[in-house]
């Protein structure tokens, strides 16, 4: 029997979520501390923010008009109806420092407004990390079209120069900005992986190939932890018979500079992959299935609209058009399914279609949620939010919202496809005792491909 057809036995997404949780503990203690005198650290973030400020952001803060819409597209403060987690309080401390520093009338508001305080964005660390996920559905209800996940981010910008990141973020902020991993995830443990999987699965991951037409991403939680994820995405590249790679100079996906702030990060990350997919000649560069990582990558500020050799998709819009080609093989899935939208690809990045149409090659029972798509909720872990150990009680309640809908659905199983996202959800299902199951779509894909192995080894069965 080949045993590259085989479902690995490798540790539950379960088991790994319990151990990740152990890992995470240990980062607070790993956090750097500020170093700058309060006043530096004040003036650092002001001018942060004034340097970040362009028409846009000034049209957005004199825009507002108080509605309230945004409050009832999000998922923090319908989960706990207190007022402080209202989207446009979220750009207060923006617009009084825009107010001050750039805005037409800033004479005016420096005689009646005090200067902003190193409290200030002390209190500030609370509404841009642990309450907001960005996810962008605030700004889909704004009848001024104000982009309030964009002007949050400035503000974790303006923290990371203030040395406010929450110290979970910042330890792996650190990690990736000076040791260039994210929990460990180096490109030794990538080989690691790597020779693993093969020698457990017999499936081969074609590393640092000179040249390829698909250069394919991985991350950290894949490298260290979710052998089957890894596995999964190479089964499913070999089955399609494509000429593709690993990079191990520039393999991982997930982007701590985008999460924290740290634009410097952020170019770093996503310029050694630019430079790898150009060095080895790759036409198109798979996303793994790490939801910011998206956004990191397709919409990074410092590409400037530069023309690519190559073009960017996530693995859900890679695996949608090799299902409407008709080039995947599937066994149909049993049991009732629903699917969660990533707020990163789905509502700000458009990307509906595809994985509805592996869930179709499936022949899936597949029921939407009540609220899917664009109108989708956030499960509440994105942005960074899943580190965050002070921020578990706002997580839990807004993740109870995707709970209640997923329920209405009469699904068995939720299908993901961001780990973020899947972390989340698993860690909820365990502490609420669901009974759902949470699965990956590219590993749902993978265990359903069917290829001569997977005959032969029926057919012996």
């Amino acid at each position: 029997m080949n045993t590259a057809t085989l479902v690995p036995e490798f540790p539950t997404f379960a088991e790994i979520v319990q151990g990740l949780g152990a890992q995470i503990k240990q980062l607070r203690a790993l956090a750097p501390r500020p170093t700058l005198p309060e006043s530096v650290r004040v003036q650092r973030a002001i001018a942060t923010l004034i340097a970040e400020t362009n028409a846009d952001e000034a049209v957005w803060l004199e825009s507002c008009i108080r509605c309230g819409q945004c409050t009832t597209a999000c998922h923090y403060f319908q989960a706990t109806g207190n007022t402080k987690y209202a989207p446009l309080r979220k750009m207060n401390l923006y617009r009084r420092i825009y107010q001050r520093e750039l805005g037409p009338f800033r004479w005016w508001y420096r005689l009646i407004t005090p200067p902003v305080t190193l409290q200030d964005l002390e209190e500030l660390q609370e509404l841009v990390f642990d309450s907001c996920t960005e996810c962008g559905r605030c700004t889909m209800v704004c009848p001024m079209g104000i982009d309030i996940a964009s002007l949050v981010h400035h503000q974790r910008s303006a923290l990371v120069a203030a040395e406010l990141v929450p110290p979970e973020l910042a330890a792996v902020q650190t990690e990736q900005k000076h040791q260039g991993t994210a929990f460990g995830a180096s490109p030794e443990a990538l080989h690691r992986m790597v020779e693993t999987i093969r020698t457990q699965t017999g499936i081969e991951i074609p590393l640092d190939k000179p040249k390829a037409e698909v250069m394919v991403l991985t991350s950290a939680v894949d490298v260290v932890g979710n052998a089957r994820g890894l596995w999964a995405t190479a089964r499913v590249m070999n089955h399609l018979g494509v000429d593709w790679t690993i990079c191990s100079d520039a393999f991982e996906s997930a982007n701590f500079g985008l999460l924290s702030g740290d634009m410097g990060l952020w170019k770093k990350q996503v310029d050694l992959i630019v430079a790898a997919a150009k060095r080895i000649g790759a036409k198109t560069l798979v996303i793994a299935e790490c939801g910011h990582a998206y956004p990191a990558l397709r919409w990074n500020p410092t590409l400037k609209g530069e023309e690519l050799p190559f073009e960017m998709m996530y693995i859900s819009e890679y695996l949608g058009r090799q299902a409407e080609a008709g080039r995947l093989r599937l066994r149909p899935l049993q049991g009732r399914v629903t699917y969660h939208d990533p707020c990163k690809t789905g509502r700000r990045g458009g990307a509906f279609a595809e994985p509805r149409a592996v869930l179709k090659a499936l022949q899936a029972d597949f029921v939407e949620m009540p609220a899917n798509k664009e109108f989708n909720w956030c499960c509440g872990g994105g942005a960074g939010i899943f580190l965050l150990e002070r921020a578990t009680p706002l997580r839990d309640a807004a993740f109870r919202i995707k709970m209640q809908q997923v329920d209405q659905t009469g699904a068995e199983t939720v299908l993901l496809s961001c780990a973020s996202c899947r972390l989340n959800f698993e860690a909820g299902r365990q502490k609420n005792q669901w009974n759902k199951r949470i699965e990956s779509l590219v590993e749902l894909v993978a265990e359903h491909l069917i290829d001569e192995g997977t005959a032969a080894a029926e057919g012996a069965a």
